[in-house]
């Protein structure tokens, strides 16, 4: 961990592409991430409360960045960050997280996804956002996000989710949506076990883990053991 933490997060970002033109430049990239990230952290949810919050902060951002023109406006953050390649800004972005975060022992995380209220623009004829996260409890802390088209493809987006985070040694929860044989074999192949919700709509595999459960429940010994002990449980989808 870089114990020396806003510079840690400019680090962090060096490799991140600056896509403006050099004669425009009044303020460094490092700058408007640092102001950015920080402002967010802390409760900012717009360019003109991130804008307010530099300014309120102006003299400890001034400890660690250049700021040779001052605090951006928030025009300047919206078309930064506009101009941005997102899939560059995540990887780094993430790079920086993992260097911060402690795994926990015993992690416990659960993949869910749900549509952000309020993100449905029929102006514009863009559908509402539906986001796929990834929540650890004993942390408290979103470790990662994917926005997918709709709900259908949440399939797709979990695999993409877990290879994005540390799984180790984690168990894994997803719903209904998530029982699929290359999602269990995704969270194994990264060192995780998991836990997904089986329904009715799975046809033998039900009826299969239904048969092995009600022959532990009439077997007593089977109580002996921890519930994650089940040597069923991380085999049923592979």
């Amino acid at each position: 961990m870089d114990m020396d933490a806003p510079r840690g997060l400019l680090r962090a970002f060096e490799e991140l592409d600056d896509p403006r033109i050099d004669r425009t430049k009044e303020h460094s990239l490092p700058d408007i991430l640092g102001i950015a990230i920080c402002g967010v952290i802390c409760g900012a949810d717009g360019w003109m409360q991130i804008e307010m919050f530099g300014q309120s902060k102006e003299k400890w951002f001034r400890s660690f960045l250049d700021l040779p023109s001052g605090i951006p406006s928030h025009d300047t953050f919206r078309r930064v960050f506009n101009m941005l390649d997102p899939g560059s800004f995540e990887k780094c972005f993430m790079a920086w997280i993992d260097d911060l975060a402690e795994a926990s022992q015993g992690r416990l995380i659960a993949i869910d996804g749900k549509t952000i209220r309020r993100s449905l623009d029929v102006a514009n004829g863009k559908a509402a956002v539906h986001m796929v996260s990834a929540w650890c409890n004993a942390n408290k802390v979103v470790l990662g996000q994917l926005a997918t088209e709709e709900k259908s493809n949440e399939i797709t987006a979990i695999p993409k989710l877990l290879k994005l985070i540390d799984i180790g040694g984690a168990v894994v929860t997803i719903d209904a949506m998530g029982c699929q044989k290359e999602i269990a074999a995704t969270i194994v192949d990264e060192d995780g076990d998991y836990v997904l919700q089986l329904k009715g709509n799975q046809g033998s595999l039900h009826d299969e883990t239904v048969l092995l459960f009600d022959e532990c429940l009439r077997d007593r010994r089977c109580f002996v053991y921890p519930f994650f002990e089940f040597p069923f449980l991380n085999h049923t989808l592979r």
